[in-house]
C-alpha cells in the first residue's frame, strides 16, 4: 500500500506540468450502457477503436448520412431518422444544443452524441474528390503507443521470443468522410520485433483505403475491411450487440462495409469490396477476400485444420508455428431494396479453406462444428419501419441445409416508452462460418430463445430499463452434457438532475451446467449489483461506484468493490484523473469491473478478483492543435497471493505496475 501511494504521488507531481485539452468521457458514459457479457466479448475492443476513430474525426451533423450515423451503434433507427429529418426540415444545425429539440434523443444519448458529432466550418473543396483538393485539405493523423511493464513474467526470461514491451502505431489520412487511407502496426508483449519470422518489424500490419459517397459509389474499400448485412446470420464482421445495448439501440442492425481500423487480428476480410446505389431504392454490394489465418493443424499429418485461432498471439515457438499456416478465400454479394419504410434484402457468400476443417468431435459438444473445405450461406432479410413500431428479421440456410432465423419487433407507443421483443432459432446443425448475431451462447448455432426489453421514462430525469431473456440449447455445449437452459434478467434505473447522475442496477443470470460428478445438471447462478453516483462540473468530475457479485455453482463465491474516479481540468489545457478501487472477491466467477481512462483506441474496463487495491493516474496533454500526449501509470497490489497469473504469464510477486505512453500528431 505504501509503495502504491508513493508511486502515485510521484507520478502526479511530475506530470502536473503537462498542458492538455479536456478529454471526453464517452467511454465512461458507454460503460453505463454495457454489461459484463459485453466487456468480455472478443469484439468489444473493435468497437472501442471504431468509436475512438469517429471521436477524433466527428461527423458533421449537417452532412452526416444515414450510413454514417449507423456506425454509432447506441442509436436506434428512429433516433437516426429523427436526426436526419430535423436537419432536412429546419435547415443547418447551428449548435449541438439543438439535439435537445429532438424528442426521441434522451439525455444519456445526447451526452454520448456530443462526442461524435460536430458542426464543421465550410471549406473550399469540401464536396469534391479530386487530387488538388485532396492534397490541399487532406489531414494526417499519426498515433504512437507503448506499454512498459515494471515486472518480469516467466516467459520474458525463458519462453517468449521477444521483449516484454508492447507498442503500436496508427496512421490515417482522411479527406472529410470521402477518402480514408490507413495503416496500423501492432506488437504484443513477447513477440519478436525485426527478428525471427518478424523480419519486417511488427507482428501485425493492417492497411486499407476507401472512398465513400462519390457518384453512385456508396463505399469502395481496398485492403482490410468488415462486412455486415441483414441481422448477421450470413455474415457480420462487426460487434454482436449485448442485451443492454440491444435495448438502448432497440436492436438495430446495419448493412455496411467498413474499414478494418482495429488491431484485432481476427474477424476481418482482406481484398476489395464495393457498395453501389444502383437506383434510389436499390443497393448492390459485392465483396471478395483472400487472407491467411492462424490454425491448429491435425497432429498426425498437418493436412487438416483442428481449430481456427483468433487470439493473434505469436510469442512462443508453438504459437509462431500456427501463424498464417492456412488460407481462406471468400466471395459474397448483398442486394437491398428500400422504399416507403419497407426493406427487403438477400445476402450470399461462399468460402473455401486451403485445408479441410476437421474438428475433434470426440467431445459431444463439438460434433456439429463446421467440417469440410467448402461452405456457403444464403439469407433473406426483411423489415418495415413505422414511426411507432418497426419489424426486422432474417432467415438463412447454408451448408447442410439447416435453418437459422432471428426476428425483432420494437414498439414505441410514446416518447417515454419503448418495447423490444426478439426471437431467435438457430438449429444445432446450422453452419455459418462468418455468422454473428444476437445470442446467449456466442454462436449462431444450437440456440432458441426469446428476449423482451423495455425502457420507460415516467418523468424526464428518470429512466427505468429492464430486460429478460430465456435461451434453450437443444444439443450439449461446453460444460453441459445434454440440453439446457439459461435465464437472464436485468433492471436498471438512472436519475439525471443537472450535474448529478445516479445509477442503480441489478442483474441475475442462471445457467444450467454439469454438476461435480457430471451425472446431471445444476444451476450456475450469478447475481450482480451496482450503485454509482456521478458529478460532472465544469472543471471537476467525480464518480463513486459500489459493485457487488454473488455466484453459486459448485462452490459459492461473492465479492464487492468500491471505487472512486476523479477528473480535474487543472488548467485550460490540462486534464488529470485518478482512479482507485478496493476489491474483495472469493473467485473469478465473482469478478468485478471498473471504468478508468486509458489510451486512445483501447478499452479501459479492467476486471478484478481476489483481494487487493488498484490505482491509476492519467494525464492527457494537447501541447497545441497538432500534438497530443497521454501518460498513464497503474498499480495493482494483491493481498491474497504471492504471484499473479500462471504459466509463462506468471509474475512472481504480489503487485504489478504498468506505464503507458501515447503520442498523437496531426498535420
Amino acid at each position: 500500500m505504501l509503495r502504491t501511494t508513493l508511486l502515485t504521488l510521484f507520478f502526479l507531481i511530475t506530470t502536473l506540468r503537462l498542458s492538455a485539452q479536456e478529454q471526453a468521457d464517452w467511454q465512461e458514459l458507454l460503460h453505463d450502457l454495457t454489461t459484463t457479457d459485453d466487456i468480455d466479448s472478443d469484439e468489444w475492443q473493435d468497437y472501442i477503436e471504431t468509436l475512438e476513430t469517429i471521436h477524433n474525426s466527428p461527423f458533421d451533423i449537417n452532412k452526416a448520412t444515414k450510413e454514417d450515423l449507423e456506425q454509432l451503434f447506441f442509436l436506434s433507427d428512429s433516433q437516426i431518422e429523427d436526426i436526419i429529418s430535423y436537419v432536412y426540415q429546419y435547415g443547418p444545425v447551428r449548435s449541438l444544443g439543438e439535439l435537445s429539440m429532438i424528442e426521441s434523443i434522451n439525455f444519456d444519448t445526447r451526452r454520448l452524441l456530443l462526442n461524435f458529432l460536430t458542426i464543421a466550418q465550410p471549406k473550399a473543396g469540401n464536396g469534391k474528390l479530386n487530387l488538388k483538393d485532396v492534397a490541399k485539405y487532406g489531414k494526417h493523423d499519426l498515433t504512437l503507443s507503448a506499454q512498459i511493464p515494471f515486472y518480469e513474467r516467466r516467459g520474458d526470461a525463458n519462453g517468449y521470443l521477444g521483449y516484454q514491451y508492447k507498442h503500436s502505431f496508427r496512421y490515417l489520412f482522411s479527406y472529410g468522410n470521402k477518402l480514408k487511407i490507413g495503416l496500423i502496426g501492432s506488437q504484443d508483449a513477447g513477440e519478436p520485433f525485426f527478428a525471427g519470422k518478424n523480419k519486417t518489424g511488427y507482428d501485425y500490419y493492417s492497411f486499407y483505403a476507401s472512398i465513400a459517397n462519390v457518384g453512385r459509389v456508396k463505399k469502395l474499400i481496398v485492403g482490410r475491411y468488415k462486412a455486415s448485412f441483414g441481422m448477421g446470420l450470413v455474415i457480420n464482421s462487426n460487434l454482436s450487440f449485448g442485451k443492454l445495448m440491444t435495448l438502448n439501440s432497440l436492436g438495430r442492425k446495419q448493412n455496411a462495409l467498413t474499414e478494418h481500423s482495429s488491431r484485432s487480428e481476427a474477424n476481418y476480410l482482406q481484398g476489395a469490396a464495393v457498395s453501389i446505389n444502383a437506383t434510389k431504392t436499390l443497393n448492390v454490394s459485392v465483396f471478395a477476400s483472400y487472407r491467411y489465418i492462424d490454425a491448429t493443424l491435425s497432429p498426425d499429418d498437418n493436412a487438416t485444420i483442428r481449430t481456427i485461432l483468433t487470439s493473434g498471439y505469436h510469442r512462443t515457438e508453438s504459437e509462431m508455428q500456427r501463424h498464417n499456416n492456412a488460407k481462406e478465400q471468400l466471395a459474397g454479394m448483398n442486394i437491398t431494396f428500400r422504399n416507403n419504410g419497407w426493406q427487403l434484402g438477400a445476402t450470399a457468400i461462399a468460402n473455401h479453406f486451403s485445408l479441410p476443417l476437421k474438428p475433434d468431435t470426440r467431445q459431444q459438444y463439438r460434433q456439429w462444428q463446421p467440417e469440410g473445405q467448402n461452405f456457403w450461406n444464403i439469407g433473406f432479410d426483411y423489415g418495415y419501419r413505422h414511426y411507432r413500431f418497426s419489424l426486422q428479421g432474417e432467415t438463412a440456410t447454408g451448408t447442410g441445409g439447416a435453418i437459422a432465423t432471428v426476428n425483432r419487433l420494437t414498439v414505441q407507443p410514446s416518447s417515454r416508452l419503448a418495447l423490444v421483443a426478439l426471437q431467435r432459432f438457430y438449429s444445432y446443425k446450422f453452419v455459418g462460418t462468418h455468422s454473428r448475431s444476437f445470442s446467449e451462447g456466442g454462436r449462431v448455432q444450437n440456440e432458441s430463445g426469446i428476449y423482451l426489453g423495455a425502457e420507460w421514462r415516467p418523468i424526464r430525469p428518470l429512466a427505468v430499463s429492464a430486460y429478460g431473456d430465456m435461451a434453450h440449447f437443444a444439443w450439449p455445449r461446453y460444460q453441459v452434457f445434454k440440453e439446457s437452459n439459461v435465464y437472464d434478467f436485468m433492471l436498471q434505473t438512472t436519475y439525471e438532475q443537472r450535474k448529478w447522475t445516479l445509477l442503480a442496477r441489478y442483474s441475475m443470470k442462471n445457467s444450467q451446467k454439469n454438476n461435480a460428478d457430471k451425472t446431471d445438471l445444476t444451476d450456475d447462478c450469478t447475481q450482480r449489483l451496482r450503485f454509482a453516483a456521478t458529478f460532472r462540473g465544469r472543471t471537476l468530475s467525480l464518480r463513486t461506484q459500489l459493485d457487488g457479485a454473488a455466484n453459486k455453482y459448485k462452490e459459492e463465491g461473492k465479492g464487492w468493490m468500491i471505487g472512486e474516479h476523479v477528473a480535474w481540468q487543472a488548467m485550460k489545457q490540462v486534464r488529470l484523473s485518478v482512479s482507485a478501487a478496493y476489491f474483495h472477491t472469493d473467485n473469478y466467477a465473482s469478478r468485478l469491473y471498473a471504468y478508468e481512462p486509458g489510451l486512445l483506441y483501447q478499452m479501459s474496463f479492467p476486471a478484478f478478483y481476489g483481494k487487493g487495491f488498484h490505482v491509476a493516474t492519467h494525464v492527457r496533454a494537447d501541447v497545441n492543435s497538432h500534438l497530443m500526449m497521454i501518460a498513464r501509470l497503474s498499480v495493482t497490489d494483491y493481498f491474497d497471493r504471492n504471484h499473479i497469473s500462471s504459466g509463462l504469464q506468471q509474475i512472481d510477486r504480489s503487485s504489478k505496475t504498468d506505464l503507458e505512453l501515447q503520442l498523437r500528431w496531426r498535420f
